[in-house]
């Protein structure tokens, strides 16, 4: 069966230094090897996505002088869904003097990760997080600004200072334009060759390193080959395999599932994040879920009416009747408390049946405070984009009532395992963004995301890849075995796809794989929960290619093809998740096995038997797995039973 899987040989970070860990980043940046600049010009790197890891590591790469080729399918490197991202971007300047430090935001985001990342990675994203907001402002990134002039901060999650950089509600759009502005001087330059509506569907690997991805063009429906003397991965998370998440309706798990397929890692799968502000669902006919930004819980209350079953409107519940749970378990962060705890906080008073809204899946996020505090303009100049966006959803103006939320998929904290070099266990193969593993351990503290891509496109990567090319590597022909294999493999699988002819479509697959992973795998797991999902998804994989129907042909623009072999990774994907989860019997971070909490409903880790990293060997299609365990080890922040209260 599946979930017999084999313990291999345990895996280490070769690549970090050791040493106080204030000098780390440092000794290593010393330590790689240098190429000179005019053999950059003669070295090819192929960089997939152009989100802001992406299009920031495509930029600065070809800004050394390398030759770029940068890929995405979407129909502008403006359409990556980094766009999306709404409330801010975390970096230890201190500007409001309430005692951040390098080392405080160290602290936070492995505590926050309930210590299952690796210390000598996090401190070194803390340290680069005040360089990147210089980078930002040089490109001129329009940060929100205090009336004196000084950028602004505001809180998020989990911390009890104020470092989140931010522009209104729109940060993640802010910055990918300042990166995309980065990669199209560089197009324009010819330092960076574009390849839009272009999608990656294998990856070539000869003489065991990763020399180049074979992809469709979206449009005509070609199928091209391109060789280079590395390749870059930056091509997010994989949270859409739930079907309804926070995620553009595009993002998948393609790229890097055709990567582990050849022999990279795939580290912690099973972690995923769970965000507590979204719009909760309204029906079936919902194809995707719209988030509320963290930042809205610096001003508003999160409440539920004390009484199970009150169906009252919220302003004819009294004060005394209402309980703001998350101010009540958790006093010293509130309403602030990360984003995991709070998930978990709101399903709790929901299965309690004191849930609001279509089905009582929802909580009241209240602003009546902050109004009358600071007035309706100021909220409105703070949040107005937000409130805006809620309206035209919902139909409510959450100026005059709560809004509604409930906790959905937004973030994969699992991805690609990677060195401290961020390269994975293929040589030449780089993963940077959400596509690796590397910061966030089992939970995610918000305003990071934004602050790992960056970091790692725009000041690791550029410094690690060129130790891998400094050391050479060989030419290659155009006609070498693995090409005409990957491109074969290929053409195989669209010909299988559109010959099915089947009686169901994609999307009621979709859907399936979705509601499953999201009853046994998603808030909450149990073991008999994982099981059920682990006997069922084989069979629907089996049902699927058997009985998918994919209309239309493969050479011209066909979105039903794309979809299919999407969904047919998230079917392999979804079958490791679950054993993942199924074999980490603790609860941590995202990580919430029922079996495994304190007397008070918090997640209980297992540091003896799992405080490691799960680093999973691909050995064929519905065949064992092999695990590779990573030993995490701490000599700064010690693990304990994290306390928000």
């Amino acid at each position: 069966m599946y979930s017999d899987y084999i313990v291999g040989e345990p895996i280490a970070d070769t690549k970090a230094p050791d040493g106080p860990i204030e000098g780390r980043w440092e000794a290593r940046r010393f330590g790689v090897k240098l190429v000179n600049p005019a053999n950059k010009r003669k070295l090819t790197i192929i960089v997939v996505g152009t989100g802001l890891a992406g299009a920031s590591a495509a930029a600065s790469l070809a800004e050394l002088g390398y030759r770029v080729k940068s890929f995405c399918y979407q129909d502008s490197p403006r359409r990556a869904h980094s766009i999306a991202a709404q409330g801010g971007i975390n970096a230890a300047k201190n500007y409001r003097n309430d005692g951040d430090s390098v080392h405080r935001l160290f602290y936070d985001t492995v505590k926050g990760g309930d210590f299952r990342a690796r210390e000598s990675n996090v401190h070194r994203l803390a340290e680069i997080s005040v360089q990147i907001i210089d980078q930002c402002v040089a490109q001129g990134v329009p940060f929100a600004r205090e009336y004196g002039g000084l950028l602004d901060n505001r809180s998020f999650g989990g911390t009890q200072v104020s470092r989140t950089f931010y522009a209104k509600g729109q940060t993640g759009q802010q910055l990918l334009l300042g990166a995309y502005q980065a990669l199209q001087r560089q197009v324009d330059a010819g330092g960076v060759e574009m390849f839009a509506r272009h999608e990656m569907l294998e990856l070539i690997v000869a003489d065991g390193r990763a020399r180049g991805i074979v992809v469709r063009d979206m449009v005509t429906g070609e199928i091209e080959t391109h060789l280079g003397d590395a390749v870059v991965l930056a091509t997010g998370g994989y949270g859409n395999v739930f079907y309804l998440s926070t995620n553009a309706k595009g993002c998948n798990v393609t790229a890097s599932w055709r990567a582990h397929r050849k022999g990279a890692y795939f580290a912690n799968p099973c972690y995923t994040q769970i965000h507590p502000t979204c719009i909760p669902v309204s029906g079936d006919h919902q194809s995707k879920l719209t988030l509320m930004s963290e930042s809205l819980r610096n001003d508003g209350r999160v409440w539920v009416p004390k009484a199970k079953g009150d169906t009252r409107a919220p302003a004819d519940i009294p004060e005394d009747e209402r309980d703001y749970f998350l101010e009540r378990r958790y006093p010293s962060f509130g309403n602030l408390v990360p984003r995991d705890i709070a998930s978990r906080a709101a399903k709790t008073v929901c299965d309690e049946g004191r849930g609001v809204g279509p089905g009582g899946l929802g909580v009241f996020l209240d602003f009546a405070d902050a109004i009358q505090r600071m007035g309706r303009a100021a909220v409105a100049a703070k949040y107005g984009n937000l409130f805006q966006m809620y309206q035209r959803i919902t139909g409510e103006d959450p100026y005059e009532v709560p809004m509604r939320i409930y906790p959905a998929v937004h973030y994969t904290m699992g991805g690609l395992w990677v060195d401290y070099d961020l390269q994975s266990t293929i040589p030449g193969l780089f993963v940077v963004g959400e596509a690796n593993f590397s910061d966030h351990g089992a939970n995610r503290l918000g305003a990071s995301a934004l602050m790992q891509g960056l970091a790692d496109g725009y000041f690791i990567l550029p410094v690690t890849i060129g130790d891998y090319l400094a050391r050479g590597v060989p030419p290659m022909a155009n006609d070498h075995p693995a090409v005409r294999e990957a491109v074969t493999s290929v053409q195989e699988r669209i010909n299988k796809l559109l010959s099915i002819n089947g009686s169901r479509t994609v999307d009621s697959f979709h859907r399936e794989l979705g509601r499953l992973m999201w009853d046994e795998c998603g808030m909450e797991r149990t073991e008999a929960g994982l099981r059920k999902a682990l006997e069922r998804i084989p069979e629907l994989r089996q049902e699927f290619w058997e009985n998918v129907k994919v209309p239309g042909s493969a050479d011209t623009l066909n979105q039903s093809l794309e979809k299919a072999g999407r969904v047919a990774d998230f079917l392999e994907l979804a079958e490791l998740m679950c054993l993942d989860a199924l074999h980490r019997a603790e609860s941590c971070g995202g990580h919430f096995r029922a079996e495994s909490q304190t007397p008070d409903g918090e997640a209980l880790r297992d540091d003896e038997n799992f405080s490691y990293v799960a680093a999973w060997e691909f050995t064929g299609t519905g065949q064992p797995p092999v695990l590779h365990k990573e030993p995490l080890v701490f000599e700064y922040v010690h693990p304990s039973q994290r306390s928000y209260a």
